[in-house]
C-alpha cells in the first residue's frame, strides 16, 4: 500500500496554468489590469480591488526572503525523508508574496532579505513545483 502524498497540490482548472507552466519550469502570477496589482496564489479575481480582469503574466523567478522556519520533525510522507528543510515565504520581484521551500542552502546559512531564484522539484510526471534557492554568491 502506498502512503498519501501530502507534498502534491490540488490541481483546480483556476489554478492548472500554473502548474502546467511549473512543468516547463516558468513561474505564472496573476496581475490585475484594472489595478496593476501583482498576487499570488492564483485567483479569479484580484484581491486588490475585486476586479474579475486578471491575466496571467510570467514573473521573473527572482525574489527575497522574507521569512523562513527549519522544520527539524515532520511525519507527513515524503516530508520526514527531508528534514532538516526550510519553509519559507518569498516576495517575488513582481510585488506577491509565496510559500515555498528554500532549496540548496545549509538552515543555518539562511538569513532574511537574501537574494533568491525559482528553481523547481518534479514530484511526479506530471507535478512540478516551483520551490527557491539562492543566488549565487549569496551565501556565505
Amino acid at each position: 500500500m502506498t502512503a498519501t502524498r501530502f507534498d502534491l497540490p490540488v490541481i483546480e482548472e483556476e489554478t492548472r496554468p500554473h502548474w502546467e507552466a511549473a512543468r516547463d519550469r516558468r513561474l505564472l502570477i496573476r496581475r490585475c489590469r484594472a489595478c496593476g496589482v501583482a498576487h499570488f496564489y492564483p485567483r479569479p479575481f484580484c484581491p486588490e480591488c475585486w476586479s474579475e480582469e486578471v491575466v496571467w503574466e510570467e514573473a521573473t523567478g527572482r525574489a527575497t526572503l522574507y521569512t523562513h522556519s527549519t522544520v527539524h520533525r515532520n511525519d507527513l510522507p515524503p516530508f520526514g525523508e527531508r528534514v532538516p528543510y526550510v519553509a519559507a515565504v518569498v516576495e517575488l520581484e513582481e510585488g506577491p508574496r509565496m510559500m515555498t521551500e528554500l532549496v540548496a542552502a545549509e538552515p543555518a546559512d539562511v538569513r532574511i532579505g537574501m537574494a533568491l531564484e525559482v528553481d523547481y522539484r518534479d514530484l511526479t510526471d506530471e507535478v512540478t513545483v516551483p520551490v527557491f534557492r539562492p543566488v549565487a554568491g549569496s551565501v556565505a
